[in-house]
């Protein structure tokens, strides 16, 4: 699994013209799922974006995580994480997960996170959505539970 982290003030997420998720202070994360990815991935992404340690504390150390901070997680599904431009002018995405798949996961990362404590809003899977941020830092991660970048 693949994730795009942004710590943010602020980020909503709409389909056509309705707000299907919106958070104040915490942590955006764009979520893309592999062909290969499991349930191991899973609980790596979970455990990542928990326990990142990318708020600041009282002396302005980037030693607190989205729950020291009382924040909250807005999950988006992005399978364009997997797009390959390495040939042509023209994305490959036959990295990415299937439907049923990438959305079992991605279901998974939102569970996970919930179950954990964390407030957590959502995207609509594969809908065309509009996303808003106002990014703070700025701080932007990019994760990978293969260990690829």
């Amino acid at each position: 699994m693949r994730a795009v982290v942004q710590r943010v003030r602020e980020a909503s997420v709409t389909v056509g013209a309705e707000r299907v998720g919106t958070i104040g202070p915490g942590l955006l994360a764009l979520v893309g799922v592999g062909q290969d990815d499991s349930d191991n991935d899973v609980i790596y992404l979970v455990d990542k974006l928990q326990n990142l340690r990318v708020f600041p504390d009282a002396a302005g150390k980037l030693n607190l995580s989205v729950k020291d901070s009382g924040g909250s997680v807005l999950v988006v599904s992005q399978f364009t994480l997997y797009g390959d431009c390495r040939r042509g002018r023209r994305p490959s995405f036959s990295q990415a997960a299937g439907g049923s798949q990438a959305n079992r996961l991605y279901e998974a990362v939102v569970s996970g996170l919930r179950d954990s404590g964390l407030p957590v809003e959502t995207g609509e899977f594969g809908a065309d959505m509009q996303v808003s941020l106002v990014n703070d830092g700025p701080v932007t991660l990019l994760l990978d539970s293969k260990g690829s970048f």
